[in-house]
């Protein structure tokens, strides 16, 4: 479906209205922070809107790409500037749209200096997230893959915790390293297809030999991005010292990035190399669930544990990736989806009560519930969407993976399986010294409750991950003629019927 209308650079870009706003307020320091606020949250939350006729535009029943926009970029060379969806891509785009405006509301009190610069930053990080989901262009998807670092980059370094500098440039670091070697392969892929485009390259047959190569330059960049044991020790630190709105798209959106990225090139381009280092795949994958697991029980920081968490969740995400199955790879979308709303409302808990006593310490909470009973009743039901209570979008994604994993082996399966068992214990851990037992110090029972913006970032975000719980057809059948293209490629003798429909 040709669109008419650019409504995916409109989408894409649109932020950048609100930069140009922000740039010519002028007035007092407060005035100007107060409207740059107002701003960030307007356009944030308009293009929160205009991305929903995605959603509704889009027809589950065709295959292939939607709202295509293509334009020659560079004459003659085979680069052009080529936007479209899939049921792929789409639910990412609404995922950051979505989380922006919650993480704008979520900075309103506690970011009080350089505002106007803080809501820059974020307005030119949603543009970057969407522009990489929406690329259909190799290059364009690298620039916006690459330039989603500036941002999150300036919002650690600049607003974050004492040792804000050291966790930024090792975000930096070893994100970029990775991306370097992607770069060199898809310089490589150019040079033998004569194209950037992405769906031609889908359509390209490389040798086998050469996929072996793409694949790891690739996966130098994604595990990365992921993170997959062991190259995840920089999550930790950048969401401890990220503020908490940072922390929530850090983990909302920035970890999808990698699964993302397998799913778009990995699978449909080295299908060959994929089956063959699937087993790799699981075994790193599966020491995440259980590693990350175990640190996060040992964990005194209440961020520090849920960064782990994180870890072992996308490991559930990698796994369901490359068991090559359809109720696997869907599996996988769904949980990112789901990962994305929980861990975002995940680290605002731990941000509400950071606002009020200015620690994460869990030694220094206990007894909240007797000052604040709506957040223990918010918090709770985040904590047990993310061990994957049934009726929750949790269950769904993990119960996916499951299945697509027990059907590629069963030691894969059952290993994955302690995962869900050690989540349960270190977030049932965290909830009970957080919440309950009696409040023996002055300063928790002397917490406010919860206001009314702390409520509209939470109600939504419990809404979501209730309703994709019970009714999770609401995104698995926008995905599932995708997830059958990308099957048909890997074993084209695949049906292109899917199991789930």
């Amino acid at each position: 479906m040709i669109s008419s209308w650019p409504l995916l650079s409109v989408i894409t870009f649109l932020p950048l209205t609100g930069v140009l706003f922000l740039l010519l307020i002028r007035g007092n320091t407060e005035s100007v922070a107060a409207n740059a606020r107002l701003v960030a949250l307007w356009v944030s939350g308009f293009t929160f809107l205009l991305s929903l006729s995605l959603y509704f535009g889009f027809d589950a029943e065709m295959s292939g790409y939607q709202f295509e926009e293509r334009a020659d970029w560079i004459s003659g060379s085979g680069i052009s500037y080529h936007l479209g969806v899939d049921g792929i891509s789409m639910p990412f785009i609404l995922l950051s749209t979505f989380l922006t405006p919650l993480s704008i509301l979520a900075s309103w009190k506690s970011i009080t200096h350089r505002v106007r610069d803080y809501m820059i930053a974020f307005l030119v990080l949603e543009v970057m997230m969407v522009g990489m989901f929406a690329s259909l262009d190799m290059l364009m998807f690298y620039l916006f893959f690459e330039g989603v670092l500036i941002p999150m980059f300036i919002i650690i370094g600049v607003w974050g915790g004492a040792e804000r500098v050291y966790a930024a440039f090792k975000f930096f670091l070893y994100t970029l390293l990775g991306s370097v070697l992607m770069l060199v392969c898809m310089l490589v892929m150019y040079h033998l297809a004569g194209t950037t485009d992405i769906p031609a390259l889908a359509e390209f047959t490389f040798s086998p030999e050469l996929q072996f190569w793409l694949f790891l330059g690739f996966f130098a960049s994604f595990a990365v991005k992921v993170p997959m044991w062991p190259v995840h020790t920089w999550l930790p630190d950048a969401h401890v010292q990220a503020p908490t709105a940072g922390s929530m798209i850090l983990a909302g959106v920035l970890l999808k990035m990698g699964g993302y990225g397998f799913i778009r090139f990995s699978l449909p381009m080295f299908p060959d190399a994929s089956e063959y280092f699937a087993p790799f795949i699981f075994v790193l994958s599966i020491v995440a669930v259980i590693y990350t697991s175990l640190v996060a029980l040992a964990q005194s920081d209440m961020k520090k544990l849920i960064a782990y968490s994180s870890v072992a969740h996308m490991g559930f995400v990698t796994i369901g990736i490359f068991t090559l199955t359809e109720q696997g790879i869907a599996g996988a979308m769904f949980q990112m989806i789901s990962h994305g709303l929980v861990s975002a409302a995940l680290f605002f808990c731990v941000g509400v009560v950071y606002d009020r006593l200015h620690t994460r310490e869990i030694s220094a909470y206990g007894g909240v519930v007797d000052a604040m009973p709506r957040y223990a009743a918010f918090f709770m039901f985040m904590m047990l969407a993310s061990v994957g209570l049934p009726g929750t979008s949790g269950f769904v994604g993990e119960m996916l993976v499951l299945v697509g994993a027990w059907e590629a082996s069963h030691w894969v399966a059952i290993f994955a399986a302690t995962g869900l068992i050690l989540g349960a214990c270190y977030m049932l851990w965290l909830y009970r010294r957080v919440v309950f037992g009696r409040a023996e110090k002055p300063e928790v029972l002397e917490m406010a409750g919860l206001d009314r913006r702390e409520v509209m970032i939470f109600v939504p975000l419990t809404i979501l991950v209730l309703w994709f719980g019970v009714y999770p057809s609401t995104l698995l059948d926008v995905m599932a003629y995708s997830v059958s293209d990308i099957l048909a490629q890997l074993a084209p003798e695949l049906s292109v019927q899917t199991v789930m429909r």
